[in-house]
């Protein structure tokens, strides 16, 4: 036991920061539930209660997001500002009318809009002059795409160092 909990290296993708610095946190969580999403929440308001927080979203799968769309809402409705990409399919064929813009709809909160993958990362750059936690709660597409984000050179002026990849 103990030669195993000296070579843990934690757990993968749930609150895990990707960049952490007095000026700057990216947090990644792979919650795809509901109640997954509400203690992210919790999280990251105890530990920045005086940040604003935005949340980029990307739901996992047509049946969940239709199958928990009013709960996904109340969830993403309880952040400051919201990015939503459209839906990862994984396995499932699309449903029609369950799309990412019928979530966003369901939100009462008025800051929030859909983000495509190719417009996610000039979306977040534009944000970074405000002091915000930015959260990723997504499946692996976006984590990708944002590890080219996180090599960019712009990046240094925060000075910081990306924690996990």
């Amino acid at each position: 036991i103990a030669s195993a909990l000296r070579s843990f290296n934690g757990i993968k993708r749930r609150f895990s920061y990707q960049i952490k610095s007095e000026k700057l946190v990216y947090i990644d969580d792979y919650a795809h539930h509901p109640t997954e999403i509400n203690a992210v929440h919790q999280a990251v308001r105890e530990l920045y209660p005086d940040k604003k927080v935005l949340a980029i979203f990307q739901p996992h799968l047509f049946s969940r997001t239709r199958d928990f769309a009013d709960n996904f809402a109340k969830s993403l409705s309880a952040f400051d500002e919201v990015f939503l990409l459209e839906i990862y399919p994984a396995r499932e064929l699309p449903m029609e009318g369950i799309n990412s813009k019928w979530l966003m709809d369901k939100m009462t909160n008025e800051h929030k809009r859909i983000v495509s993958k190719e417009d996610l990362i000039p979306a977040i750059l534009a944000e970074l002059h405000y002091q915000k936690v930015f959260l990723q709660i997504a499946n692996l597409s976006i984590v990708i795409l944002n590890r080219q984000y996180l090599a960019m050179p712009h990046l240094k002026k925060f000075s910081f160092k990306i924690v996990r990849f």
